[in-house]
Formats: structure tokens, sequence, C-alpha cells
């Protein structure tokens, strides 16, 4: 019987976030899972900060400490981290189900990828995600109020 070969990780967290060529899908697929990890740490202290409000400990009255401009900012960060997330997640979801990766083609030399139809794909939900962020902006700053 054949020995199972063993492939170790050795590249530990860089293998979870690199390991590949560096490309504009790379980066993508980096900047993705880090809004997913951020948007996950917002969650948590969303919880903590929320619960307090059962012990009595008001953090949202006006003047306090979560009404400064930093966590205004760090409002529009997490706001950031769920329009890309959201958008790169629904050009996931297109590839996964076979819509965005082109036609099968026989593997003729010179060889196709299916790059040609999901890098404008990328590059079209960076554009919307990018619009939604300036939409976003306007709220945030206060512009029409």
């Amino acid at each position: 019987m054949a020995e199972m070969k063993r492939h170790d990780n050795r590249l530990g967290l860089w293998g979870w976030l690199g390991g590949g060529r560096w490309g504009v899908e790379r980066h993508a697929y980096i900047l993705h899972r880090l809004t997913g990890l951020a948007i996950l740490l917002y969650f948590l202290m969303h919880i903590v900060v929320t619960s307090l409000r059962a012990s009595g400990k008001y953090m949202w009255i006006e003047g306090h400490v979560l009404h400064q401009p930093v966590f205004r900012f760090g409002e529009y960060l997490v706001f950031a981290a769920f329009a890309y997330h959201a958008f790169n997640g629904i050009r996931l979801v297109l590839v996964e189900l076979g819509l965005a990766v082109g036609k099968p083609i026989e593997p003729i030399y010179p060889y196709k990828t299916s790059l040609n139809v999901q890098r404008p794909l990328l590059i079209s939900m960076m554009v919307l995600a990018g619009i939604f962020l300036l939409l976003g902006s306007f709220e945030f700053l206060g512009v029409g109020k």
C-alpha cells in the first residue's frame, strides 16, 4: 500500500494571509479576511458596550466618550469594512455558483483563464463598493442635514 504524503503547514499565519501570487485577487482575498475579522471584533465590542446598559452604565449619553470624533471615524471604518466585505462576498458567491467564470473551453495552448471574466467583476464590485462608501461618507460627515 502506498504511503500517504504529509504536507505540513510551515507558513503559519503567513500561509493564511498570503502564500500565493500577488495580484489584485490576492489583495482582495487578504482584505476580505481582514475585514471579516474586523467586523467580528466590532460585533463583540458592540455586545459588551450594549450589555453595559443593563448594568446602568450609559456610555452613549451626549458628550460622553462614544460621541468623540475618533469614535465617529471608527464607525466610518466599520461601515467601510462592511461595504467592502459585502460587495466582495457577493462577487465570491457569483464565482462559486459558476455565474462569473465564463464558458468552459478545451484547454488548448495558449491557455485562456477565467481571470478575463473574474477580474472585471472584481473591479466592478469594488467600484460599487466605492460608490457606496462615498454615499455613506455624506451621512457620516453630516452633509445634507
